[in-house]
């Protein structure tokens, strides 16, 4: 493992320091079938990082948001619940992501809960633009291997990208450890990665980090689910 590992460079990003409220460097998005136990990634992430759970209507969901609440807790992470504000409120989340279909939404949800953070997901300039958002997810951010996820951006149509929304940003799509330095001048305040976090790898007794493995933004499989 080089020294650009997706935790130090998700921590490093020279954006971070501009930042007007403190929002987490890391994002981990959960995804059901990609991701079928958060709880177990969740308990490696960094103190500080976020935990996006994404229940798509799962009959289970209130009682595992609660479980990753605890988790988020215990560990010193945030927790947001993905487009479900009713959730939210129920587990005792620290905010929400919104797909772009409901990003329009943002600004009544900060209004209604100053203290939670509320991000929303954006595929094009105008949806970035728009987002009232404390900051949106942009992708697909690097080339992926994954079938579902569209062309690329690449690090200077993203750089681009964030100049032109003038917003609070993070990357998302083929983000991994072979990728994330190329995105240090970009602009972005954060990555983001689902399955990626979900591999671990020894690093000393006791103790284990997660290795990334390709990561892409692909949970837009219709008609299971909207764009993230």
């Amino acid at each position: 493992m080089g020294f650009w590992t997706l935790r130090r460079t998700a921590a490093l990003l020279p954006a971070r320091r501009a930042l007007r409220k403190a929002l987490p460097a890391l994002l981990f998005f959960t995804d059901p079938v990609r991701t079928p136990e958060p709880e177990a990634i969740a308990r490696t992430l960094p103190r500080g990082a976020a935990i996006v759970y994404r229940p798509f209507g799962a009959a289970d969901a209130l009682a595992r948001a609660r479980r990753l609440k605890a988790i988020a807790r215990s560990r010193g992470l945030k927790l947001l619940i993905g487009a479900d504000a009713a959730l939210a409120r129920a587990a005792g989340a620290d905010g929400v992501h919104l797909p772009e279909r409901l990003a329009h939404r943002a600004a009544v949800l900060r209004r209604a809960h100053p203290s939670w953070m509320v991000t929303s997901a954006a595929h094009s300039l105008r949806a970035a633009r728009a987002s009232r958002a404390d900051a949106v997810v942009l992708s697909v951010a690097m080339p992926s291997r994954s079938a579902s996820a569209g062309p690329a951006l690449g690090p200077l149509r993203l750089a681009a990208r964030v100049r032109a929304s003038g917003k609070a940003a993070y990357a998302l799509g083929g983000v991994n450890e072979a990728t994330a330095r190329r995105l240090l001048a970009t602009g972005i305040i954060g990555l983001a990665a689902v399955e990626g976090l979900g591999a671990t790898e020894s690093v000393g007794p006791g103790l284990r980090v997660p290795r990334n493995r390709d990561d892409t933004e692909s949970l837009e499989r219709a008609p299971r689910v909207s764009r993230t």
